[in-house]
């Protein structure tokens, strides 16, 4: 149809070329195509005779058309497109009304994305516009190779993006994809694989349709991503469906997933996608079911989609029957006799309740009118006015760029690559009542919209073979908190093994990939997947063990004190008195003093009892050890003191045995005063000796002083071993230095073996063992000087007299 301005038109109204043998020695035969969609290039008429009845859009200004069949071909559409820029005188079949075409201004199509990509580098030459209305190659933003490609239908890219977001919100990390060898497949299949590496998604297999039979049947991935155009699917599945294979879950691209007729392949039911907004184009089914006879009989491409639906064969010119023959050959039939009617038939022309790309038809039609409108036409007091002798140029272009209106509530407007808005519809393949497998749409993408709110989901999805679950489709299951991911040699990121987490850290989160260190006082529960507090351990009084010591700290300490009792009841007694009670009382004062000691070694660590109990045991054993020290020497000097002449006992009198034990008490004293002042113990939590419990212990502050104290200790000790050795064969009766030489000599055995059994002791054991070489070296000099004594007052009084203290004959 002619026009003011003529709007070109290329759709694969046949979307299949028949193969032509060339041989080379004759002409070629002309094209032949099969398949048929007329719904494309219809909506363009009805969008077209809509725009000139309009009063508000191109007032005055009549648009003409010129529409071409690419029939799905490169050739062809490259055919078409300098068929177009060379402005051929072109018949118009409109009631014999012919007029000589204008040149066009601006293209709709083509529906491919290769054919797309051909045409567009044709037209971009000459700075004519290309408006597709389903070519969704990402490619064809790149607006330095396609400075005039638009569409009306969104980018593969965001549709790649949104099936990545879609795949990784159902937790699917193990899929196949499938893609058709072509430029929409190829880089559509590309987009696709980039987002899903992003979202962490793997891919076990990525082929072509023709290729890809082979991995299917083979593979684990239950999830398969297919990029491919609607021609391609249908091979791929026609194969598929004489093949036994396990189920699997479709994910489709919009290209096929709204494609009805792909949905008698049951075995495909539950599948879900993307599609383009079902929309309402009102009039239009209307449009498509006016059609008489006669309008049928001017087209051969109505005539062909007449004769087919009615199986009838109508009377055509010679001219029209050429034409009509270079799509399909002539089959006898019935004669069309007239009466036939459209709106009887249920095809897909007539069914008009799932419109989609046809609406993207619509709107690159009104996209193209506003262009021009806003070139040629200017409002002047509310009214628009349009000059129709005005040339665009190059104008229609820049137009098209700033288009920006909104037709059935439906917005149209271009981005700086000439894409639309991308909005989705996420449609599933459900099964009716019937049986039979419908559109259903449950869910929307937006992605105007912010992250996180672009996707969403408003109603239950069938999947495949009905189910109502989500299926799984894993390479490795999830590894649960408390272990972390280990990836498999030579398989992708998504195929691993869950290894427990080290001993001392955790991981808390499903599929972490590392166990993080719990903190130096923390410790992994059972699970490994979070950290508790250590338990703190010391030795308590509510222990059994500081129980234990603790009665026996006691019970040595009412030992000496009762011990004390009975000799003061017994002080004038010849036993008491010839073994120097004076000493003797103190000896019991300093033990019982060593045996509460070592209760300070009990309980919780503080400042104060970290420096109390190691300078008060300290102190009181070498108060102790004086004590035994200057009983020792008594014995001597006093055998010494029998010999003819000698004048020894009057240089150690009680006095000088008080200063000796003041004396040797106040080096000790003075070295824990060091020690205190300098570097005193503190108590600390050792984190070392357990890795999963805390010491609480005290730290010697100066290992010096400490070893010093000892040192000093047993420098004593043995001073008064060898002391109490010399005199052990003194000839009185009762020889307590006998006594003492036992009592030391458990005490240096006792202290030998306490320094190695110190330091390998770990955590509390080393106050257990400390406590212990206390009580045992106290109670061996309680037993060792005072049983004996006791035992003679207690139950041998006739022993305790002066007569047999002085015979020195009795054995």
């Amino acid at each position: 149809m002619d026009g003011d301005y003529v709007i070109g038109g290329v759709f694969s109204i046949h979307y299949f070329m028949q193969t032509v043998n060339h041989n080379y020695t004759t002409m070629p035969e002309p094209v032949r195509c099969s398949g048929r969609s007329l719904r494309f290039s219809r909506a363009m008429v009805f969008a077209i005779e809509e725009i000139n009845n309009s009063t508000e859009l191109l007032p005055g200004i009549r648009l003409g058309y010129q529409i071409f069949d690419s029939c799905s071909s490169v050739p062809v559409a490259v055919h078409v497109a300098f068929q177009l820029l060379n402005s051929l005188d072109t018949v118009f079949y409109t009631g014999g009304n012919c007029l000589q075409s204008g040149m066009v201004m601006t293209i709709v199509g083509e529906s491919g994305s290769t054919p797309s990509i051909s045409m567009s580098r044709i037209l971009g030459s000459f700075n004519i516009p290309q408006v597709s209305h389903y070519a969704t190659c990402a490619c064809l933003s790149d607006k330095q190779q396609y400075p005039n490609f638009f569409r009306t239908i969104p980018s593969d890219h965001f549709q790649a993006e949104a099936l990545a977001k879609l795949v990784k919100h159902f937790g699917w990390t193990w899929i196949g994809a499938v893609r058709s060898d072509s430029d929409y497949g190829n880089s559509g299949m590309a987009s696709f694989l980039e987002a899903a590496q992003k979202e962490g998604i793997c891919v076990e297999y990525s082929k072509t349709f023709l290729n890809v039979l082979h991995s299917f049947l083979r593979s684990t991935a239950v999830v398969i991503v297919a990029f491919a155009a609607p021609g391609d699917m249908r091979v791929l599945l026609e194969e598929l469906s004489h093949e036994p294979f396990l189920p699997r879950q479709w994910i489709g691209s919009e290209a096929w997933v709204t494609n009805t007729e792909l949905m008698r392949y049951s075995f495909c039911a539950g599948a879900i996608g993307f599609g383009i907004q079902k929309s309402v184009i009102p009039g239009f089914r209307d449009f498509l079911l006016n059609l008489s006879p006669s309008q049928v009989a001017t087209s051969p491409l109505l005539t062909e989609f007449w004769e087919e639906s009615f199986n009838c064969k109508m009377k055509k010119s010679e001219k029209i029957l050429l034409i009509f023959r270079n799509c399909c050959p002539v089959v006898d039939k019935k004669i069309c006799d007239g009466t036939e009617d459209i709106q009887n038939l249920q095809i897909p022309y007539t069914d008009t309740s799932q419109l989609r790309i046809t609406n993207m038809v619509y709107k690159a039609v009104y996209a193209i009118a506003h262009a021009i409108h806003n070139t040629v036409c200017q409002r002047t007091n509310g009214i628009a006015k349009c000059d129709k002798l005005t040339k665009l140029e190059s104008k229609q272009v820049t137009e098209l760029k700033k288009v920006n209106f909104s037709r059935n509530g439906y917005g149209v407007s271009f981005n700086a690559n000439g894409d639309p808005v991308a909005i989705y519809e996420l449609v599933n393949w459900q099964k009716s009542e019937t049986g039979k497998t419908e559109l259903v749409t449950v869910g929307l993408y937006d992605a105007s919209l912010p992250e996180g709110h672009d996707f969403q989901i408003n109603r239950n999805i069938t999947w495949m073979e009905d189910g109502t679950q989500v299926p799984v489709s894993v390479c490795s299951a999830s590894c649960p908190p408390g272990t972390r991911k280990v990836l498999q040699k030579g398989k992708p990121i998504c195929c691993y093994d869950c290894i427990l987490c080290p001993e001392g850290e955790t991981s808390n989160t499903t599929d972490s990939t590392d166990c993080i260190p719990c903190h130096k006082e923390f410790w992994p529960n059972a699970k490994r997947d979070t950290c508790i507090p250590k338990p703190v351990e010391f030795l308590s009084f509510q222990d059994i063990l500081g129980i234990i010591l603790a009665a026996f700290s006691v019970l040595g300490a009412c030992l000496a004190i009762m011990t004390g009792a009975v000799f003061f009841h017994n002080r004038k007694t010849p036993i008491v008195r010839a073994n120097n009670s004076e000493l003797s009382f103190l000896l019991l004062i300093s033990l019982t003093l060593c045996f509460l000691c070592s209760l300070t070694f009990i309980g919780a660590p503080s400042e104060w009892s970290c420096m109390l109990r190691h300078t008060a045991f300290g102190i009181t054993f070498v108060l102790c050890i004086s004590c035994v020290l200057g009983k020792t020497i008594v014995v001597l000097m006093a055998f010494k003191a029998t010999l003819p002449g000698s004048n020894v006992m009057k240089w150690f009198g009680p006095p000088q045995q008080r200063i000796t034990v003041v004396s040797f008490t106040f080096i000790q004293v003075l070295i824990c005063t060091i020690w205190l002042v300098l570097s005193p113990p503190f108590p600390i939590k050792n984190l070392t000796a357990y890795k999963e419990k805390i010491i609480l212990e005290c730290d010697l502050g100066s290992a010096v002083g400490f070893w010093a104290v000892l040192s000093y200790i047993g420098l004593l000790a043995a001073f008064c071993f060898v002391l109490a050795v010399l005199a052990r064969k003194l000839p009185d009766n009762f020889n307590e230095a006998k006594f003492i030489t036992f009592s030391m000599l458990i005490f240096c055995a006792v202290w030998i073996t306490f320094i190695p059994a110190y330091v390998s002791s770990p955590g509390k054991f080393t106050v257990v063992v400390e406590i212990f070489a206390i009580l045992a070296s106290s109670f061996g000099l309680i037993m060792c000087i005072f049983a004996p004594k006791c035992f003679i007052i207690l139950f041998k009084p006739e022993k305790n007299t002066k007569k047999y203290v002085m015979n020195k004959n009795v054995s």
